[in-house]
């Protein structure tokens, strides 16, 4: 068995989007309260006990969340030319928080990104197989 440690920090932020093509109210602007999870894994703890320092995910999660926080997501990239959708954000925020917290012990696991507080998607790359229906 090879063991697994999984921490996970929130921060929150701010923003509007509109979808584009889609048939409901939420192709109207609209905004949220987001609310970020990020999970990182590592099967080692460093010298001092620790994956990494709580602080560190969250200064990450942060940095990532500031570059859209208080902005109409349809105007920023990569979301000026890819639906503003929870699926797609959640998906961005993965990968840019890959390329600040990944190293050869640890990476970011999953991703839940809540759009309200009753609904939320979480996104993660999996190895292996994707099956389809």
């Amino acid at each position: 068995m090879v063991p697994r440690f999984c921490l996970k920090v929130s921060v929150s932020f701010a923003a509007a989007h509109q979808l584009r093509d889609y048939p409901g109210d939420c192709s109207r602007l609209h905004g949220h309260n987001w609310r970020l999870e990020v999970e990182v894994s590592a099967p080692r703890l460093d010298d001092s006990g620790m994956v990494v320092d709580f602080r560190q995910i969250k200064q990450a999660a942060r940095e990532v969340t500031d570059e859209l926080d208080h902005t109409f997501l349809n105007e920023m990239p990569p979301f000026d030319r890819l639906n503003p959708t929870a699926e797609n954000i959640a998906a961005y925020l993965y990968g840019q928080l890959s390329d600040r917290i990944n190293d050869g012990n640890r990476s970011i696991t999953a991703v839940t990104l809540w759009e309200t507080d009753n609904a939320s998607v979480r996104y993660s790359e999996e190895l292996g197989p994707v099956n389809a229906y």
